[in-house]
């Protein structure tokens, strides 16, 4: 796992809200800004189909499943890179626990999430069902997905995934999450920085 649950500090779960489907993405910890979310279903092997290579800074939701906000897990995928430069998922290991993720939805209301856990999977033996899986009835969650591990270059493919656990924490505004999204983002790239220069 990247990071454990922060567990008391995490505020309550929010009740959940109307179906209705998402139209864009916010991460700002991690400098997701705006993604656009189009519907996706299984590929061959029964996973969620990430978006085409072509559009690399878009992101997948499992239309078979919850909408962002419904009770349930709602799924959004997305690739963590391309053949030529990082895609819209590359900096989603980085991902802690406390963290706002932030879906508009086709409604117009923006739901809140706050990061519960991020955990890297191995592929062999990977369980999906209990990934994914709701882990509180009654609450909206979110599991955002990506590659993680090292790349296999005799298989063309990763050797794990990343999935980022959050829940329902709240609705706001058009307003309220563009000032969110900027003192988050303003915060994590200061922290980057610090970090960096230590």
């Amino acid at each position: 796992a990247v990071g454990g649950a922060a567990g008391a500090d995490l505020p309550p779960a929010h009740d959940p809200l109307p179906a209705s489907p998402p139209v864009r993405v916010d991460v700002p910890s991690v400098g997701v800004s705006s993604a656009e979310v189009v519907s996706r279903g299984l590929d061959e092997r029964g996973a969620v189909a990430p978006p085409s290579f072509d559009t690399p800074d878009t992101v997948g939701w499992y239309d078979s499943g919850p909408q962002p906000g419904e009770e349930g897990a709602a799924l959004l995928v997305g690739h963590v890179d391309t053949r030529t430069r990082p895609a819209v998922f590359y900096t989603l290991s980085a991902t802690e626990p406390g963290a706002r993720v932030r879906v508009a939805r086709e409604d117009g209301t923006i739901a809140e999430f706050t990061v519960e856990d991020v955990q890297v999977l191995e592929r062999e033996g990977f369980d999906a069902q209990k990934a994914y899986a709701p882990r509180q009835e009654g609450r909206a969650e979110l599991r955002l997905i990506t590659c993680g591990g090292t790349f296999d270059k005799a298989r063309n493919t990763y050797t794990a995934n990343v999935v980022v656990s959050a829940y329902l924490t709240g609705t706001a505004t058009a307003d309220e999450a563009e000032a969110g999204n900027a003192a988050e983002g303003r915060t994590a790239r200061a922290a980057r920085a610090e970090t960096a220069g230590t």
